[in-house]
């Protein structure tokens, strides 16, 4: 099925599920957010910031620059609070793939990955260790990689008894000849991330939301929910 088509039906469901669709995508982005910033300011950890507020100030470059900055316990806290952000996900996309399949949901379903925590985290990191190694073959078979394993979530999702590598394995399989079609629904989407990264750049404050995403989470959500229900019923026919 066309992106396009995807597209529109994500608009429709959108306005038909507004306004409380609007506030579980805010609470997603602010907790996304929240996480984020987080992650690259917690006491020990060195950021590319710190990095270079360091070189400016007349600090030769080394290594010494973030061994003099690292703390072991702050930087455990952040590995702990960067891996909520794959748990939080797979609550955002349990309540696209609901809202798409015409079903009951609500903020509930934002938190539904803690109930198989551990599974949500070792599928990510196989994930991620099978992206960065087809990766080190050069970027393309990385990217080709990371479509190959992106409905993961989603098959976890429909069936929380499966093992991380079985979910990763289907995923492979139902992505078969599509994985162009999925690029191009995420290319499609670029200027709705370049125009909140303008935003977040203009703004003064240390912190700051990114206003767009409120729009643009349900917007792509919805979109690849719809996609793997047209997998699934293609691989099912």
């Amino acid at each position: 099925m066309p992106g396009s088509i995807l597209k529109a039906g994500a608009r429709k469901l959108i306005f038909e599920n507004v306004p409380k669709l609007l506030y579980i995508s805010l609470v997603y982005v602010v907790f996304n957010t929240i996480i984020s910033w987080l992650s690259y300011r917690l006491p020990g950890i060195v950021s590319l910031d710190d990095i270079y507020s360091r070189l400016l100030d007349g600090e030769p470059p080394g290594l010494h620059i973030i061994y003099t900055g690292f703390k072991p316990f702050g930087a455990l806290l952040a590995l702990l609070i960067f891996l909520l952000r794959p748990v939080l996900n797979i609550g955002f996309i349990s309540y696209c793939l609901r809202i798409t399949r015409a079903q009951s949901a609500g903020f509930k379903n934002l938190l539904i990955g803690f109930l198989f925590f551990f599974k949500v985290i070792r599928l990510f990191l196989l994930m991620t260790v099978f992206i960065l190694f087809w990766s080190i073959f050069l970027i393309i078979p990385g990217i080709v990689a990371s479509y190959r394993y992106r409905l993961s979530y989603y098959i976890l999702l429909d069936d929380p008894g499966k093992s991380a590598l079985q979910c990763i394995y289907e995923s492979k399989l139902i992505m078969h000849g599509a994985k162009l079609d999925l690029l191009i629904i995420d290319i499609s989407f670029l200027g709705w991330y370049v125009l909140d990264m303008a935003i977040l750049m203009l703004n003064p404050f240390p912190f700051a939301l990114p206003i767009v995403s409120i729009w643009l989470s349900p917007y792509a959500g919805l979109t690849r929910a719809a996609f793997y229900e047209n997998r699934i019923e293609n691989a099912a026919a």
